[in-house]
């Protein structure tokens, strides 16, 4: 019976599959039968047309029609329509599925040979032609292969599930009225996939189909959850099965592969869906076994199932299996202990040029370089739970042999091919790994860490993990494949690893978690930095380095002894010219890791100070990969001559450089950007300039950019020659450099800030001075950033160029020249009219910035230029360029509060009633739109509300603009919008209310403001909300802007209810707020009781009295003596409050002089009382 090489169109075809070459039954015609010569492309095309009329002219029940089918279908599967081999053919889709139609209704079920041989042909089309089937198409079929699989004899099945692998490759989810017979509790698939089935092909065909039909292409809707399920749970038990007794090992593989491939296209699918946590371990349980399939020197028991830590490892030697006779498959050598016995290394075998193509390279995967490691190096925390391995252990025993001559030429070569199937069965199981670690939720993954990542101490027997897989796997491309899984499990692993800590003089008398975390760290770094030493493979060495970018972004180095990053710097430095391009680029992306991980990182800024003994450029030696890393040291080569470039860091200002040289990184990176690669062999080519590829130098303007932004301090002596650096890059045609170049000037714009700002404590002395400030920025402003920011071609090139602008020192825009301010401000006023909402939303940004800086913001033109300009993106239909344009809007209105406290008068005067009229309405409108543009819309009605003034607020113009403002603060408050809008809301009425023109004791919208508040500060979930709203409660100066005594009441009353419940909550996170919460409502208290009239005592005297009154006193004792801080958001919003316990106490004793000083009130002496009780309290202490 026939067996065939893949079972469906090239992802399954040319990798999915193995191909078992036997011989094909009378009558049929294998589809990849015998080795072909491709002809013509228009010959293959003549031939289809010409059995495409003959087919289309049959009908059924013809005296010949067995025998012209049987004619028409070898022509058909004669021909080679693979376009690799035909790019030229031009056959159609749709005359394929006419023609397939067309002969499935004119073979018979009976007629078996001849279904066999149409089947044959239809994994032949459709496959090598890569036909997408029509929905009808795709029926007929389906009907045909599940007919022919209930009424064929089983002899056929295995070419009829090759059909039908191919039929349902990507289109499983179509077939949903088929799937109850092929997967249904007696599904045929079932049967024929179960680990009890004696024909290992119709098992191997069976598992294919089954992982077609889990296949799913982007965009296209999943498979149903039920039959996805029963796919998972009959890949997982062929994976769990032991080989059958009488199977052979390449047969065995075959299976393993399709399982594999199945599992992996389930877990593809997205999120974990699959039972509980004993199903994952199950799962990786037996992926990890995969992963070392046909390893020699494995002989363990494999658990079936892997639980989460912190339980113990579950890895054990096996007491069943005896140790093996040195067949090529493996030796076990117990004898031998292996944690005295070096790893032997891969020697340098043959390797071809196209080592990623398809299954025509996959010999290939047996490279032949394996990584020396000393084996005293090895972790391991438990030697009773480590496998035995023998004393060559995971070294090829093919190579261990004395001579290639004491194997035949036929048991070489089928040896050959079962290594060849162990590769890819161990490919298989990393990808399928790869798959799970990007499906399952990462909390839920970090218990397995130690199941796949060493945390044992370095100095026993080593483990079975992804590193060993990287350290000793004869294939590059299974070493690629651990190395992907080990980078997807770094990624995102940050909070994970943070708890990491090994700082510690002492060791404890026993291993701690944060402890075997930096165990694992040091381990990863020491095994990658071998790897990293021993690899040759270009894509192999490639997703080394990015393995180690993952770690250094994700490990927390400030809690590790310092040490790990060095060796790793300068071992990486020597690959900054290697040929292999990839290569280079993922050096830079490294190197960006390094200088971005938790920069300022004291290890890395004494290897960024290091002097260099020899020339920097000089240092960087391209690797032959010709040679092993043995055989590197000592072998002349021209690549290796040192190269000396002339570094353009040199040209500028020399009294900056004076006892000061640029960081080895910077000149390394500016080298790539700015200076052509080395001399060309060619000599036609002499006197050309080439630059480094553009991935090279895009990855070196990258990395100049994390280095300015992490580690300014060692960049600010070499301003101007970086910024040099960035107009070069804008001078040049190619955008994508153009853009880099811009990022690179706003990554320095943003450092000076960071300088000049006050909180940052940075000494005049070792900043930037002002005037060379002034005079970087009026040179980039000369210079070619004016024709990036008019650049409408390269929308983004705009985009980053707008945010270079905004990144201007405020300080140094002020002593900028007259026009060149001018043309900053009109330039972006000009974009904020680009089609583009990208431009847009940048030029608005930089606008919102301009608008605060102090030389800018008291000129009214231009404020109000902006406020017009802001006002119409507020109406734009881009949801991002409104957000961007709320926001700005905020900064303007704060600059109008700022003017306003500064005593501007003229400038308050002179702006527009009209404009201020029109922001207020267009604030208002932007305040119900989404969330985003809502939480600053309303920071901005806040600022307008307070900027107003009463003869702007009496005008009947302004009556209505008022009060929907107020309402849609109102609102705000009471929504359940995010706490950052409700927030903002608060913040907005406390800011209306420190208007004294607001009517607010007689308004209508007032009591709604005073109601609003009044229940967010008893009922909000969210403690810093309740902050700012009681903060507002607390900020009217009068007693007549909280109404009449019932009012004043029902605000007294919601601060003492929720002080009296200020530590009522289920979240710890707001907690922590709690303390800052009774600081503040303390002191709303206290202000309504020094703002308290006589006609409020009687509410006050009941209130005080009973045991609220008791436990407010608690509260208010604390506030007085300061014991508790207010320590979040009860800033500003103090209004009246004295920050020392002594001016609080000296308010207090002032406040009650005033109420004795009130009328006569039967109840006035319960509230005097309870002060004096206060002050006493306060004066014991």
């Amino acid at each position: 019976m026939a067996a065939h090489c893949s079972t469906s169109r090239p992802a399954l075809g040319s990798s999915g599959s193995g191909c078992q070459e036997v011989a094909s039954p009378p009558g049929s015609l294998s589809a990849e039968a015998a080795p072909f010569s491709p002809r013509d492309s228009s010959d293959a095309d003549k031939q289809f047309s010409h059995c495409y009329a003959k087919i289309r002219g049959l009908r059924p029940h013809s005296e010949l029609l067995r025998d012209q089918l049987n004619l028409l279908f070898d022509k058909l599967l004669s021909e080679n329509y693979n376009k690799t081999f035909n790019p030229d053919i031009s056959i159609r889709p749709e005359d394929v599925c006419t023609l397939l139609k067309h002969a499935s209704s004119l073979v018979p079920f009976h007629q078996e040979h001849l279904v066999v041989k149409f089947c044959q042909l239809m994994h032949h089309l459709l496959n090598q032609l890569k036909v997408i089937m029509d929905e009808l198409t795709l029926n007929v079929l389906m009907n045909y292969v599940t007919w022919s699989l209930k009424k064929c004899s089983a002899w056929t099945h295995s070419d009829v599930l090759l059909a039908l692998s191919t039929v349902v490759y990507e289109n499983g989810p179509q077939c949903h009225q088929h799937l109850e017979h092929l997967l249904g509790e007696n599904g045929v698939l079932l049967e024929y996939s179960t680990p009890t089935q004696q024909d290992l092909e119709l098992q191997r065909v069976s598992l294919n189909c089954m992982a077609n039909i889990c296949l799913r292409i982007p965009g296209q809707a999943p498979l149903d959850d039920q039959y996805r399920l029963v796919c998972f749970r009959a890949f997982l038990k062929t994976l769990h099965s032991p080989k059958p007794a009488n199977a052979e090992e390449l047969f065995y593989c075959m299976v393993l592969r399709s399982a594999l491939k199945g599992l992996q296209y389930c877990l593809s699918g997205g999120r974990w869906k699959f039972g509980s946590g004993d199903d994952l371990g199950s799962v990786l349980a037996v992926l990890k076994q995969m992963m070392f399939q046909g390893s020699p020197g494995v002989s363990i028991e494999w658990p079936s199932v892997l639980y989460p830590a912190p339980l113990p490892p579950y890895e054990g030697p096996s007491s069943s299996k005896p140790p093996e006779t040195p067949k090529p498959k493996s030796t076990t050598g117990r004898n031998k202990p292996s944690a005295n016995k070096k790893w032997k290394s891969r020697g340098k075998g043959k390797k071809n040029a196209t080592e990623e193509t398809k299954d025509k390279d996959d010999d290939d995967d047996e490279d032949s370089t394996t990584k020396p490691e000393a084996s005293k190096e090895q972790c391991a925390d438990q030697t009773e739970n480590v496998p035995k391995l023998s004393s060559q252990s995971l070294y090829p025993s093919w190579k261990q042999t004395s001579s290639d001559s004491e194997l035949s030429d036929p048991e070489g070569g089928a040896q050959s091919k079962l290594r060849l199937y162990h590769v890819r069965v161990r490919q298989g199981a990393l990808l399928c790994l790869l798959a799970a670690v990007k499906s399952v939720e990462k909390r839920s993954l970090y218990g397995y860490w130690s199941s796949f990542i060493p945390d044992s101490p370095i100095g026993g027997p080593p483990q079975l993990t992804l590193l060993t897989t990287i350290l000793k796997d004869p294939s590059p491309k299974v070493r690629a494949c651990a190395l992907q899984v080990l980078s997807a499990m770094l990624d995102g692993s940050r909070q994970f690893l943070a708890v990491a800590e090994d700082v510690t003089s002492s060791r404890p008398s026993y291993t701690s978690f944060s402890f075997s975390l930096a165990t694992s760290v040091r381990e990863l770094h020491r095994s990658l930095s071998l790897a990293l030493l021993a690899e040759t493979s270009p894509q192999t060495l490639t997703q080394i380095i990015k393995c180690l970018a993952y770690l250094v972004s994700n490990a927390p180095y400030q809690r590790l002894k310092p040490g790990l990053l060095s060796p790793l710097w300068k071992q990486i430095r020597s690959y900054v010219r290697y040929r292999d391009v990839d290569v280079r680029v993922s050096v830079l992306t490294l190197y960006g890791a390094l200088v971005t991980t938790q920069a300022p990182l004291s290890e890395v800024q004494l290897l960024l100070r290091q002097p260099e003994s020899s020339s920097i450029l000089g240092s960087y030696m391209p690797q032959d990969t010709s040679l092993s890393w043995r055989q590197r040291e000592g072998v002349p080569s021209p690549c290796r001559t040192p190269v000396k470039l002339d570094s353009p860091l040199n040209s500028h200002t020399p009294k900056e450089d004076d006892g000061t040289t640029a960081p080895w990184l910077l000149q390394m990176c500016v080298s790539l950007i700015t200076q052509p690669r080395e001399s060309l062999s060619d000599s036609e080519d002499a006197g050309t300039y080439v630059f480094e590829p553009l991935p090279v130098r895009l990855q070196a303007l990258q990395v100049l950019s994390y280095l300015v932004r992490g580690y300014f301090s060692l960049c600010q002596s070499h301003l101007f020659e970086i910024g040099q650096v960035s107009a070069r890059c804008l001078s040049e045609t190619d955008a994508s450099i153009q853009l880099h170049g811009t990022k690179l000037l706003d990554e320095l714009g943003t450092g000076i800030i960071q300088q000049y700002r006050a909180e940052n404590n940075i000494p005049e002395n070792q900043r930037i001075p002002i005037d060379k400030v002034v005079t970087f920025w009026s040179e980039v402003l000369s210079g070619p950033l004016n024709a990036a920011l008019q650049n409408e071609q390269h929308p983004s090139l705009q985009t980053s160029a707008c945010d270079t602008l905004s990144s201007i020192l405020p300080q140094a825009f002020a002593l900028l020249p007259d026009k060149t301010q001018l043309m900053c401000v009109t330039v972006l006023l000009g974009l904020t009219y680009s089609e583009n909402y990208l431009v847009k939303t940048a030029a608005v940004r930089a606008l919102g910035i301009y608008i605060i800086f102090p030389c800018l913001r008291e000129d009214v033109m231009f404020v109000a230029d902006t406020a017009n300009t802001i006002l119409a993106a507020l109406e734009d239909r881009s949801p991002n360029v409104r957000v961007k344009a709320a926001w700005s809007l905020g900064n303007l209105t704060d600059t109008l509060t700022v003017n306003m406290e500064s005593e501007c008068v003229d400038f308050r005067e002179e702006l527009s009633d009209m404009l201020l009229l029109k922001m207020l309405q267009t604030a208002t409108r932007a305040s119900a739109d989404k969330d985003r543009v809502k939480s600053n819309a309303v920071r901005a009605l806040g600022n307008l509300l307070h900027f107003l003034r009463g003869s702007q607020l009496s005008r009947s113009v302004f009556k209505q603009p008022l009060e929907d403002a107020v309402r849609a603060l109102v609102k705000t408050v009471q929504s359940e919008a995010i706490m950052k809008v409700r927030w903002n809301a608060c913040y907005a009425l406390g800011k209306a209310f420190r208007n004294p023109a607001l009517p607010l004791e007689s308004a209508s919208w007032s009591h709604d403001a005073f109601s609003a508040l009044c229940n967010v500060v008893t009922s909000c979930k969210n403690f810093k909300v309740r902050i700012k709203s009681a903060a507002a409660l607390s900020v009217p100066a009068q007693r007549r802007c909280y109404g009449d005594a019932a009012r004043f009441f029902c605000v007294w009353q919601a601060l003492a209810t929720a002080l009296e419940n200020s530590e009522d909550t289920n979240d710890f996170l707001e907690y922590r707020y709690s303390a800052s919460l009774r600081h503040t409502l303390s002191q709303a208290l206290l202000h309504l009781l020094s703002l308290s009239q006589a006609h409020d005592m009687a509410a006050l005297a009941k209130s005080l009295a009973g045991a609220e009154g008791a436990a407010i006193r608690v509260h208010l004792v604390k506030y007085l003596r300061a014991e508790e801080g207010a320590t979040e958001g009860a800033e500003e919003e103090r209004h009246g409050d004295s920050f020392t316990p002594q001016e609080r106490v000296k308010a207090l004793e002032q406040n009650v002089v005033r109420l004795r000083a009130l009328p006569a009130e039967m109840n006035k002496e319960t509230v005097v009382d309870f002060l004096e009780d206060l002050l006493k309290s306060c004066d014991e202490s």
